[in-house]
């Protein structure tokens, strides 16, 4: 289950960034995918939406009813703010991360390392004890 601190501090999040709870409306449905018996019978899956805006979030991320209701506001206000925010938000920074650590280096870069490394390689070798005659 969620601490009681941890709801405190979405509850805040969510009056920060103007959303209260009337404006919400919330579903619980069925859910679907692996997890077998169990989680294709109970209800556990929760449908958010947000009516001002008009987002909506669908969360089934546990088997439990709560953890999900907390997950899926807490997915609401992280979509807010990347509305709100836009490029600035934390969240698209780390997608933004990601993209730039993920994208192929250029063809001068590469052959630049690769100097480099072939420079601290004769630099190594010049540091070992002369090889011995026998």
């Amino acid at each position: 289950m969620i601490s009681p601190e941890k709801w405190t501090a979405l509850e805040t999040r969510m009056a920060t960034l103007g959303i209260i709870d009337e404006e919400l409306t919330e579903k619980f449905i069925l859910g679907s995918g692996s997890g077998g018996q169990k989680i294709n019978k109970t209800h556990s899956c929760v449908y958010l939406k947000h009516h001002p805006t008009g987002i909506e979030i669908k969360c089934q991320s546990s088997r439990s009813r709560e953890l999900n209701r907390y997950h899926a506001r807490r997915e609401l206000c992280d979509e807010l703010e990347e509305r709100r925010l836009g490029r600035e938000s934390k969240r698209r920074q780390q997608i933004e991360k990601i993209r730039r650590q993920k994208r192929r280096r250029s063809r001068r870069s590469k052959q630049k390392s690769v100097e480099d490394k072939r420079l601290l390689s004769r630099k190594k070798q010049l540091r070992k004890p002369p090889a011995r005659e026998e």
